[in-house]
């Protein structure tokens, strides 16, 4: 697997709760961690991301400002995935709460239009996830 160009690495408080949330019901799986540093790096259908959980007793070093939730404010993560009903039935039956539910929506991309179904939830730290299937002629 060619190693993606982008790859967002969170910082989170609590790495068992992120991983039991982004593993569970959102479907990631780990491609390896470093549970002595508190991190994970996780894949899903091509999206990948870094979790890394911030130290209890000192400023993270690469902490750019207080570390107060939610975190990722004015962000959000789009990943595509094949199809949104095996996630947000695996979040409700978590009880998890969703930002937005899920809504059919066209975008302009350049000549022509894309339309998609998606949802947004966030993370135990208040990142804003953003699920997205394409429907069929798009």
């Amino acid at each position: 697997m060619r190693r993606p160009a982008l790859v967002p690495e969170l910082m989170v408080t609590d790495i068992a709760q992120s991983l039991a949330f982004w593993c569970g019901p959102c479907g990631f799986r780990v491609l390896f961690d470093r549970p002595e540093d508190g991190f994970a790096c996780l894949e899903r259908d091509g999206s990948r991301l870094m979790l890394d959980e911030l130290p209890k007793d000192r400023p993270h070093r690469w902490e750019v400002a207080p570390t107060t939730p939610p975190f990722g404010r004015h962000v959000n993560f789009e990943m595509a995935v094949d199809a949104l009903d095996p996630i947000l039935a695996a979040l409700a039956a978590a009880g998890w709460p969703l930002f937005m539910p899920p809504e059919t929506k066209s975008y302009r991309v350049g000549d022509g239009a894309v339309t998609v179904r998606q949802f947004l939830v966030q993370d135990p730290d208040g990142y804003l996830l953003r699920f997205s299937e394409a429907l069929p002629g798009a």
